[in-house]
């Protein structure tokens, strides 16, 4: 027995069979991008050249070697532990680094060590601002970023936010450096664009 569609229905059919991939994929992309709703606190990639300081968590495997599988705290001497190589000084090495010191020392015990370091946590290097934006908080400072930039990060202003009276609090002098966003967002101002430091917080009243 042969069933047949009427043609109009037929036709709503093939129109929910085609839109329905696009949507799945439309709700996927958002569950992963923050600026469309997604998750605004997912884990960022770490750049190359990230030195690592005290503070941070790092995550360490050995290819096959599970027991020597570790998550680590740069302690404040700048070492962490490990099993077989006990002390290590991490501090101001980048992962690469940090895996080639591993890799040297590990050497002695296992053979032709592949070591892996991750850094799962960054607590060396924050930035922090507070006031009329969407997401106040502290932010790690992963590379370069200026005060458009961790705006940006920290999801825009609020609609109430005086653009024209932010400034910046240097962490390391307590020095005030004023900021009129409207007039950098123009480009009348770029040198009031800071480009930060670890420890700075940036207000916006």
């Amino acid at each position: 027995m042969q069933f047949f569609l009427p043609g109009a229905l037929l036709r709503w059919v093939m129109i929910l069979l085609m839109t329905a991939g696009p949507l799945c994929y439309a709700q996927a992309s958002q569950a992963t991008d923050p600026s469309k709703g997604g998750d605004a606190n997912a884990p960022e990639v770490v750049p190359t050249t990230y030195k690592i300081g005290v503070g941070d968590v790092l995550h360490i495997t050995v290819w096959e070697e599970p027991q020597l599988t570790e998550t680590a705290v740069v302690r404040p001497d700048g070492k962490i532990s490990m099993p077989l190589v006990t002390e290590v000084d991490v501090k101001g090495l980048t992962p690469e680094a940090a895996q080639q010191m591993l890799t040297d020392r590990l050497i002695k015990f296992v053979h032709k060590p592949r070591v892996t370091v991750t850094v799962q946590e960054i607590h060396s290097r924050m930035v922090y601002i507070t006031g009329e934006v969407q997401r106040p908080g502290a932010y790690p400072l992963m590379d370069m970023m200026n005060v458009v930039q961790l705006v940006a990060r920290s999801g825009g202003l609020t609609d109430f936010a005086k653009k024209k009276n932010m400034y910046v609090l240097r962490g390391s002098t307590s020095a005030r450096v004023n900021v009129n966003y409207e007039k950098v967002l123009k480009g009348q101002a770029p040198q009031q664009n800071v480009e930060l430091m670890p420890g700075d917080t940036v207000v916006v009243p």
